[in-house]
């Protein structure tokens, strides 16, 4: 995490510490859905907004983007104007496409055109690609202001900590290695070897059938023979 990010991460939880104790603990917390990912997999993560402030309605989301992100794509929602807040660098990298990037996105802020009921939930998206860090849990620490008050959803759980006992945890998912290309290259080969393995029996079957059906006319045909050549003597012996 760059030194910038984690002093605004710092900022954040100091400010909004005082609040966040001061408030009664919330039923539900801002949260992130699907809780798990594919590396290099695109995803929309769904923000789940639950409830306000101590009963205040919400105004505004600001939701930070982990450092290993460096594009994300807001989906559009009619009840709020959405800002994207730009980041330098420390140093330029290169993104999947293989074009140099120099800044990344930092914050995804949405601002309510109408405040949101506390008594009402809603969602917002983000879309963007899963970085290449399987097994990491990525955060995406969250500042929820309302009419009255706010709440930081900024807090990150020590190694070995559940989420669940802290107050305010910040919104995350887990990065899952990469889907396994091979094996699915490998059940798309399986599936175009079996029909040539199926024609291969079907034709083995197809001649073996037609080799009986070819014995079994010819023996039918001696068969008509022989009787042919009885009646024909029989007619002979009676005249």
């Amino acid at each position: 995490m760059s030194a910038r990010t984690t002093a605004r991460l710092g900022a954040a939880a100091t400010t909004l510490a005082a609040v966040t104790l001061a408030a009664s603990p919330a039923a539900a917390h801002v949260s992130a859905t699907p809780s798990v990912a594919n590396a290099g997999a695109y995803t929309v993560l769904t923000m789940g907004v639950p409830h306000g402030c101590d009963g205040s309605p919400t105004t505004k989301l600001e939701i930070q983007i982990p450092e290993q992100i460096l594009s994300v794509t807001p989906t559009r929602s009619p009840f709020y104007d959405v800002e994207i807040g730009m980041e330098q660098l420390d140093e330029p990298v290169t993104d999947a496409h293989g074009n140099e990037v120099t800044e990344r996105v930092g914050t995804v802020t949405y601002t309510a055109t109408t405040p949101l009921p506390d008594a009402q939930r809603d969602t917002l998206e983000l879309s963007f690609q899963v970085p290449d860090v399987p097994g990491e849990m990525l955060a995406f620490p969250t500042v929820q202001t309302c009419a009255k008050g706010s709440t930081g959803w900024v807090e990150i759980p020590e190694e070995g900590q559940d989420a669940h006992e802290l107050e305010a945890p910040a919104p995350m998912f887990e990065v899952l290695p990469a889907a396994d290309e091979g094996h699915g290259a490998g059940a798309s080969d399986a599936s175009e070897e079996e029909p040539a393995e199926h024609g291969e029996t079907t034709e083995a079957a197809a001649t073996t059938d037609g080799s009986g059906i070819a014995w079994a006319g010819l023996v039918l045909g001696a068969l008509g023979l022989a009787a042919g050549g009885t009646a024909l003597l029989r007619s002979r012996r009676s005249a």
